[in-house]
């Protein structure tokens, strides 16, 4: 694959984005009034602000588990080719879960995992 064929695909994503979004915009309705600026809570009126501030501690908390999930992504094809490639795909996923170990490591040092 050259570098033409990578150009033309970024075009050709780009290009799709932009129509996709275009056309969302020239078809959609487009109607303005008070009630779809409120904030939804289950069709019951909210009492008092809108705007409350959550814990950090679950942003962080969902962050190392969308890490641990996409390691898990990664493993499977890795399963698959194993026997291929030998031992050099299995030194490359112990390197590569040595850094996600780490990452664990670091997410625990910092009082990351500790539920509020």
């Amino acid at each position: 694959m050259g570098s033409g064929s990578l150009i033309l695909l970024m075009f050709c994503g780009i290009l799709f984005a932009g129509l996709a979004i275009g056309l969302g915009k020239v078809f959609s309705i487009k109607t303005y009034n008070t009630e779809k600026g409120e904030a939804y809570e289950c069709g019951i009126q909210t009492e008092g602000t809108t705007w409350v501030q959550f814990n950090v501690g679950y942003y962080l908390f969902s962050l190392i588990f969308l890490v641990f999930d996409v390691e898990i992504v990664f493993l499977y094809p890795w399963a698959v080719v194993l026997k291929e490639i030998g031992m050099v795909a299995f030194t490359e996923i112990l390197i590569f879960s040595l850094f996600l170990f780490m990452g664990l490591l670091y997410a625990y040092k910092k009082k990351a995992l500790t539920w509020v």
